[in-house]
């Protein structure tokens, strides 16, 4: 029988614990160089020696004191789960800061297990760590690794197995935080022991020690369990509180950190650490951060880094993007022939093929987009991203931390509002995450990516990335200025400090960049092929249905035997048309017309762009059903933005104030239900309702001062 294991990953964020997770399982884990990406954990299996292994992926947190909700997640799975083995991963070249959180872990009593990551970065930096001499101190294995390349992770795993085969209880270390406070946590822990406060939960010592740090969430539990010990709990902290205070001019919390911090320097000064150079020279990655992060060069740099993800993504996604239009073209055309006429045909040809079809041939372009993000985001160069935006986000009321929900939102290329809108919670301000949650929206997201290539593929082919590099700075100014008349009306409050870690740069792998670029295509592809096809085939229906009425119908079966066979093609496509106008979809597309004209936009276009309420990546898919299902012409083959292209009804102001109103209109339906778990239905639909007014206003600027000067 297969013995069964279960361990879990916890560390700081950047120190490589997801990194290590994707070597140990093969998970398709995303890694980021910014806490706040993941909010959740993340299970994956290994089977190691006989034995298979459950592995928990916490989110990145810096202590277990539950200020976020990083931290808030990784403490209730210890405490709920209990898993045999957790692995704390410590990122070698920042050995004191990363052991606070594993202080955290041996006062808490978990059976631990020392990643001593990046130690080739560490003996860069002239650091030389004895590992050896570090377990003995501390009392836990300590495994020197190197997670990108996946060194030590077999010794790793087998000193995490030998300590659960042991299968200790859980043992709480005892750390002095000095005479005033360990009293007050042995009086504490007596009035805890006698109540049996919070029994079966935390040590009673764990429990102490979180009263004194006046963690939020512990203190209310308590407080939901017991109230009368809570309250003589309470008592105890504030009169403590009011004794350091008065005496030291320290709150409880401070004192608890200082000697955590003095434990750690204690066991590192006993020849556990040695420098072989002088650690105040420029380590190769601060030399690079003095050029890519200069006040005056950094942003010419990260501009034109921008640049050449769109140059990159354009000219190497070109022919895939046309060989898979080309396919779709021929499968509609085969198709075509093989299918007798009627509702059957349709669907396929116009719902499925044209609908669905037009999405997936953007994969191409999609997936260039996301490897070159990833090679970004791997080599630690988004977080200097954020360091820098953080100087422009303050002009505008937003924090250096709402840099990377925009970002993830898709402030560089692709990327999803959902996510954006989730990261926002690493924001301690709320009115400052409130601004940051209503902006993320207007960014590119990876939907609304193929809309915009193929608008600018049809309309602007000879400057492809120079115009998606323009619409991607519209986004960012449109979504600031939004932020500042935010910040300056119903959500003002004054900013608060940004201090951020920048983790060191590293040369990304093949394997880590072919799983997260796999990772984001296939959730495109499995959208495309559920979500999308689900809601093409809805469209195709409202743009079927109610059909033309029998008289109709007659009377151009009437025209064709009356008129020459070279006037038949032009009567079946005005039949076409109009059972297109005769559908639900036509109805409604026509009615609001009388509206949306003011922005050039046709009748089949409303259509798409009521679609794309529901997700983005629907309005390609219904222009592809609408302009199918209104040709005729067996033999036409073109492509989608072909048929755009030679529609009276478009030009290149109509194309640009289309681009501009889907960029800014409202949320897809999944981002404004994420937007009301997070804030509110109230704001929630003041997402909807503002974002897409704005959006119709820009759009009737354009089109209106386009048309004038006769732009077209």
């Amino acid at each position: 029988m297969t013995r069964q294991a279960i361990m879990a990953l916890a560390g700081n964020p950047n120190a490589g614990k997801t990194t290590l997770f994707n070597q140990l399982t093969g998970a398709r884990q995303h890694v980021g160089n910014y806490p706040g990406i993941t909010v959740d954990h993340k299970e994956g299996l290994l089977d190691h020696k006989g034995t298979r292994i459950t592995i928990t992926d916490l989110p990145g947190t810096y202590s277990m004191t539950a200020y976020s909700v990083e931290e808030l997640v990784a403490r209730d799975y210890l405490i709920s789960h209990r898993p045999e083995v957790v692995i704390n991963i410590v990122d070698a070249s920042n050995l004191e800061r990363n052991l606070y959180l594993t202080c955290q872990f041996l006062e808490l009593g978990v059976p631990l297990v020392i990643a001593l990551n990046m130690i080739d970065v560490a003996r860069d930096r002239g650091i030389e760590i004895k590992a050896e001499k570090l377990a003995e101190l501390l009392g836990v294995p300590v495994v020197p690794i190197i997670a990108r390349s996946g060194f030590g992770k077999d010794k790793l795993i087998d000193e995490a197995l030998a300590l659960a085969g042991k299968k200790l209880p859980w043992q709480p270390r005892d750390i002095s935080y000095g005479d005033d406070l360990d009293a007050a946590v042995a009086a504490l822990v007596t009035r805890i022991e006698a109540a049996h406060f919070l029994d079966g939960l935390y040590p009673p010592r764990y429990v102490a020690i979180k009263y004194l740090e006046n963690d939020e969430q512990i203190v209310a539990k308590g407080s939901d369990t017991d109230p009368a010990t809570a309250s003589e709990l309470e008592a105890i902290v504030s009169k403590v509180g009011e004794h350091t205070t008065r005496t030291l001019d320290v709150y409880p919390e401070a004192i608890i950190a200082d000697h955590r911090y003095g434990y750690i320097k204690s066991i590192l000064r006993q020849g556990v650490v040695t420098h072989q150079f002088d650690t105040d020279r420029l380590y190769t990655s601060d030399r690079i951060d003095k050029v890519l992060t200069n006040r005056l060069i950094g942003p010419v740099i990260m501009l034109a880094i921008l640049f050449g993800v769109y140059q990159f993504t354009f000219s190497w996604s070109e022919w895939p993007v046309a060989l898979l239009e080309d396919f779709f073209g021929w499968l509609s055309a085969s198709i075509e022939t093989i299918l007798p006429d009627g509702l059957l045909k349709s669907l396929v040809i116009s719902g499925v093929i044209d609908g669905v079809g037009g999405v997936l041939g953007f994969v191409p372009l999609i997936m260039f987009m996301f490897f070159a993000i990833a090679i970004l985001e791997d080599s630690g160069y988004l977080a200097r991203v954020a360091y820098m935006m953080d100087r422009v986000f303050r002009i505008f009321g937003l924090h250096g931390s709402s840099v990377m929900p925009f970002i993830v939102s898709g402030g560089i290329a692709g990327g999803c509002a959902v996510p954006g809108v989730m990261a926002t919670r690493t924001l301690r301000s709320p009115k400052e995450r409130m601004a940051t949650l209503l902006t993320v929206p207007f960014m590119n997201c990876g939907a609304k990516m193929p809309v915009l290539a193929l608008l600018i593929g049809a309309f602007f082919s000879e400057n492809k990335a120079q115009y998606m590099f323009l619409f991607t700075m519209l986004a960012w100014i449109v979504a600031l200025l939004a932020a500042r008349l935010l910040r300056s009306t119903v959500l003002r409050g004054a900013p608060t400090p940004f201090v951020m870690e920048l983790p060191p740069y590293r040369f990304p792998t093949l394997r880590g960049l072919l799983i997260h670029t796999w990772e984001r295509t296939w959730q495109y592809i499995k959208k495309a092929g559920t979500v999308i096809l689900g809601i093409s085939i809805l469209l195709w229906a409202m743009m079927t249905f109610p059909q033309l009425p029998a008289d109709r119908v007659a009377g151009y079966a009437a025209m064709r035997q009356n008129v020459a066979a070279g006037k038949l093609l032009e009567i079946d496509k005005r039949q076409a048309e109009e059972a297109l106008r005769h559908s639900l979809a036509g109805r409604i597309g026509t009615a609001i017309g009388k509206v949306s004209h003011l922005a050039g936009f046709d009748w089949r276009t409303n259509i798409a762009l009521i679609g794309g309420f529901a997700a983005k990546e629907v309005i390609i898919s219904t222009l592809g059903t609408a302009y199918s299902m209104g040709e005729v012409d067996t033999e036409q083959t073109d492509s989608l933005g072909e048929r755009l292209k030679k529609d009276a009804n478009w030009n290149r102001v109509v194309a640009v104030a289309a681009l501009v109103f889907i960029m800014f209109y409202a949320p897809c339906f999944v981002t404004v239900v994420c937007i009301a778990r997070e804030a509110s239905w109230r704001w929630a639909l003041f997402s909807i309702g503002f974002n897409t007014v704005f959006a119709f206003t820009l759009a009737v600027l354009v089109f209106q001062i386009g048309s004038f000067f006769h732009l077209g």
